[in-house]
């Protein structure tokens, strides 16, 4: 029997991860457990410049984390569920999936557009490669260019062309208000001056003003719970994207706390397992793993207990949103797991399986080093 003392958790270093780790930790607390949470640094956040499907290896954002906890170093780990890999060592197990967040996208332009509104050949920034193809799918005109970063860096990358061009505007007027362009028809654009305009920011925008971008981006696309979760949904116009053509990525939502199998992993889930999110989260982390496309595949899969049946909805697309797979079923929740094997297994002779292979081969080609990427001497 486990001395009960303080859990030692670890989480990931970035503002939403010990966010979240806070969720999980309060929830703990709840329960009369001590936690003391451990930021662990992952090979996804060293990488910062590269797109997640190139990262050069399943869990970029995981294994460190999971491996502190099978050295014996810390008693469990946090995860958002669907950074973590379908397959996991035998001595580890999902202590916990706490109550899942929203699990859908949402679209943010700067002025409240919706996908609909967006201008002919707009740029949309994700490094999902899930979004991109459902975004191509649904406006093939659409630029989709890459987009990583905390999401208060990526707002700030959406926010800042406009902030930027509004913030020169009004100093001009500033300096036509003060008789400094010799315009004796002066007539105020804007009720306040720029220093005023300035005040009444919002960190974040003020944050944004300063930021230089390569990209200016007319949209980006950032998941519902992460936004939330962020505080910052209240700074920003979010339109929610439809979770029927958007199906949300399997986890997308949820987290997940690791732990080795025995006192302590029992003691985890009898405090803060959420029955429902853990059987929903199981279908679509079944399906995933039959299909096998992990993250190098754009795949959809979201599931929700309606009665004694789990609604399960699966979009398996090509890269480019062309081609596409697409099936919803009823699974019985009595034997959820089971059932979403078969229904992925026929998921894959329609097709699915060619269109995961395909993306497997794209993904494999982009991560093969050029000439130029060469150590020298080879």
């Amino acid at each position: 029997m486990r001395t009960r003392g303080t859990l030692r958790l670890a989480t990931r270093g970035s503002t939403l991860a010990r966010r979240q780790a806070t969720l999980v930790k309060e929830a703990l607390e709840n329960h009369r457990y001590e936690v003391e949470l451990v930021t662990v640094e992952t090979t996804g956040d060293q990488i910062r410049d590269e797109l997640i499907h190139r990262l050069g290896k399943t869990g970029a954002f995981v294994r460190e984390l999971d491996e502190r906890v099978l050295e014996g170093d810390l008693d469990g780990a946090i995860h958002s569920m669907k950074d973590m890999p379908t397959e996991q060592p035998d001595d580890l197990v999902t202590a916990a999936v706490p109550e899942r967040g929203r699990p859908g996208d949402y679209l943010i332009t700067p002025d409240g557009a919706t996908l609909e509104e967006l201008p002919q050949e707009a740029t949309v920034g994700t490094s999902s490669l899930r979004r991109r193809a459902q975004l191509l799918s649904e406006r093939p005109d659409l630029t989709v260019e890459p987009l990583r970063g905390n999401v208060d860096t990526r707002l700030e990358k959406l926010l800042a062309p406009s902030l930027q061009v509004e913030h020169e505007e009004r100093s001009e007027a500033d300096k036509e208000r003060k008789g400094e362009t010799g315009n004796e028809d002066f007539e105020p654009e804007f009720d306040q001056t720029v220093d005023e305009w300035f005040d009444g920011l919002s960190e974040l925008e003020k944050q944004a003003l300063g930021r230089e971008v390569e990209t200016e981006y007319d949209a980006i696309v950032l998941a519902q719970a992460g936004l939330e979760r962020s505080g910052l949904e209240h700074y920003v116009d979010a339109q929610e994207l439809p979770t029927g053509t958007f199906v949300p990525a399997p986890g997308q939502g949820a987290l997940a706390v690791t732990a080795t199998d025995g006192e302590t992993a029992t003691e985890i889930q009898s405090a803060i397992d959420h029955p429902r999110s853990r059987v929903e989260t199981t279908v679509e982390r079944t399906v995933l793993a039959e299909l096998g496309g992990g993250c190098i595949a754009p795949i959809g899969i979201y599931a929700i207990i309606q009665g004694e049946y789990v609604h399960t909805a699966v979009s398996v697309f090509d890269r480019d949103g062309e081609e596409s797979i697409t099936a919803t079923r009823d699974l019985p929740v009595e034997n959820h797991a089971t059932a979403a094997r078969e229904f992925a297994q026929d998921l894959a002779d329609r097709g699915a399986a060619e269109l995961i292979e395909n993306a497997r081969k794209e993904t494999e080609s982009e991560s093969e080093p050029s000439q130029e990427d060469q150590p020298e001497g080879k």
